[in-house]
């Protein structure tokens, strides 16, 4: 009789795991790496592509909402895309798309180019968004808190880079290279993908049919699959996960564009320190990052969390309206430490669905909903300050999409799983 490979056996099989949670944690890494390079890229130097690439301020304001208008597209069209290709597949697919569409954003001869490249770029980083939280569910059932805490901090680093090597690298080798650099890191971030997937194929073909290890998943996944990624849109959690995200997603890329404009009229600050402020913004979110994930695995109610998130949020925009020029930078740091919700429901994707189909539509109707949510921000704290003519009307928007957050975090923050009440839906006669 021909020789049949040998199954592996106890320790060879657990070396194997073993190995592939390696290769896997360097692959999360390396796609946090690149999930925001390319937002931030292009506006510190607008100046000196516009001498090559003529972009007038229409032209820069489109570039400015296409990162979360795609990543909203995308993310609705990723779990899709998950019914066709494994997960590492979609990502190998989202970071090619991500790299080439840095080197034609570098390579770019005029505008229409350069927004197509935008687009393909912010394509690929929608996909991957939604992607890591079900890779994570997958690779490190047991640690998605921290796995989540590890990659939600490593975005948030990477995401005040770019604007700080742009203008160096752009002034001395030019700003096709300065856009196009970033190319390098997707590249380096597909090879563990790449080895992954090998692996897959591998196991997958020398396999045999095997029990699942979860009754419950081999109960719910041949009835669920085919439908949920429809069906999420009639759940009360995903909408609840969607509009919590949504509403931070606003408050978050409404301050990224007006917070300096704000500080300037109302602190009386200089642009060089408003600059330094908005960086206190963002950096304000890298601590939360840390804790914000580990903290919610482990709590059976994340209401205080969502609470927290509340209060700071309340202080730092009251004290702007109340008192902007007495402590700008306390106010700015309160309404930089309201964003934990972001990590919150990041870690909440993985920790309120059962199973890996269940992660990626969860993942992607919430992200998808939230970053259409956010993109709305810019554009209504525009249009309010150009009707009223000051700030005070925008501010009290802000004040009130937290109404969302509260309404929507009743239903989140409760223990319950988007299959258990979808499975239950279909259970009674």
């Amino acid at each position: 009789m021909p020789n049949r490979p040998h199954p592996p056996t106890g320790s060879s099989a657990a070396s194997a795991r073993a190995g592939g949670r390696a290769l896997a944690l360097v692959g999360i890494v390396l796609v946090a790496v690149n999930l925001r390079t390319a937002v931030a890229a292009l506006s510190p130097i607008f100046s000196q592509i516009s001498v090559d690439v003529p972009v007038d301020s229409v032209g820069v304001g489109v570039l400015g909402t296409l990162p979360p208008l795609c990543f909203a597209a995308f993310g609705l069209l990723a779990p899709v895309l998950k019914r066709h290709l494994r997960l590492e597949t979609l990502l190998i697919a989202a970071l090619g798309a991500i790299l080439i569409g840095h080197l034609a954003r570098g390579l770019a001869p005029d505008y229409p180019v350069l927004a197509l490249a935008s687009v393909l770029t912010f394509a690929g980083m929608g996909v991957a968004n939604v992607a890591l939280p079900p890779i994570v569910k997958k690779y490190f059932p047991a640690s998605i808190g921290a796995l989540t805490s590890v990659y939600v901090t490593i975005m948030a680093l990477f995401s005040l880079i770019p604007p700080l090597v742009a203008v160096p690298v752009a002034d001395s080798i030019g700003w096709r290279v300065s856009v196009s650099m970033w190319a390098v890191l997707a590249l380096v971030a597909i090879v563990p993908w790449l080895g992954l997937w090998m692996r897959d194929r591998r196991s997958t073909a020398a396999a045999a049919p095997a029990a699942s290890d979860s009754r419950l998943d081999a109960e719910l996944l041949p009835e669920v699959s085919p439908t949920l990624a429809g069906r999420v849109w009639r759940s009360r959690l995903a909408w609840s996960m969607g509009l919590l995200f949504g509403a931070t997603s606003l408050n978050v890329y409404a301050a990224f564009a007006w917070l300096p404009e704000i500080l300037i009229d109302l602190a009386g600050v200089s642009p060089a320190q408003a600059g330094v402020l908005l960086s206190l913004y963002a950096g304000m979110g890298i601590p939360f990052s840390l804790l914000v994930p580990v903290l919610a695995s482990r709590m059976r109610s994340v209401s205080p969390l969502i609470a927290l998130g509340l209060v700071f949020y309340v202080l730092g925009y009251g004290g702007l309206l109340i008192a902007p020029a007495a402590l700008p930078w306390v106010w700015v740091a309160l309404a930089g430490a309201g964003p934990l919700l972001f990590p919150l429901v990041l870690v909440l994707v993985g920790l309120r669905s059962r199973t890996p189909e269940g992660t990626v539509a969860l993942s992607g109707f919430t992200q998808g909903i939230g970053y259409a949510l956010g993109a709305l921000g810019p554009l209504l704290v525009g249009v309010l300050h150009e009707l009223s003519g000051g700030w005070t009307a925008p501010l009290v928007f802000l004040l009130l999409t937290l109404v969302v957050v509260v309404v929507a975090g009743r239903v989140v923050a409760r223990p319950r799983m988007l299959e258990d009440d979808w499975h239950r839906s279909h259970s009674v006669p």
